[in-house]
């Protein structure tokens, strides 16, 4: 990513999902991973809820202090954009702003069921695809996306 002040670019977040595949995804690695994601929450002092799911069942749920039950709303929110479009919830919605409109405006769906904000990252399994999403909720949105993307490129020796 350009800068770390800037707003990422479609080209970049797109980059971002090209990057960060998974070779396979357990349960025992959906709670290093969140269990990662909670350590580099706690160093930021970020009062973030975080969440991992795989084919519809939840792997991993911690909320950190600071969250709140609104977070988990949130959570279920972007993750089904990710579910819905296989693609980061903060990427949808860039995509929609590239195109000179916004999600809610523009992608007819119900806004108390999906939100194009970032924050979830789809869990993409090499020759597999889409298996799962990893979400945070509680800080600016550009700020979520940045500390899921923090974890995978960790997680994943990036």
């Amino acid at each position: 990513m350009s800068g770390a002040r800037t707003t990422p670019t479609v080209a970049e977040l797109e980059e971002q999902e090209r990057r960060l595949v998974f070779r396979r995804f357990t349960n025992d690695d959906a709670w290093a991973l969140g269990s990662l994601l909670v350590e580099l929450a706690r160093e930021r002092g970020a009062p973030v809820a975080i969440d991992i799911h795989r084919a519809g069942q939840q792997l991993f749920h911690a909320a950190l202090p600071g969250a709140t039950p609104d977070n988990d709303a949130w959570i279920a929110r972007k993750r089904r954009v990710v579910e819905r479009y296989g693609s980061a919830s903060y990427l949808v919605g860039s995509r929609f702003r590239a195109k000179g409109t916004t999600f809610e405006e523009s992608s007819r769906l119900d806004l108390d069921t999906y939100a194009a904000h970032g924050g979830s990252f789809p869990v993409t399994v090499a020759d597999v695809g889409v298996v799962g999403a990893v979400t945070v909720s509680g800080l600016p949105q550009v700020e979520d996306h940045r500390l899921v993307v923090a974890a995978l490129e960790r997680f994943l020796g990036e």
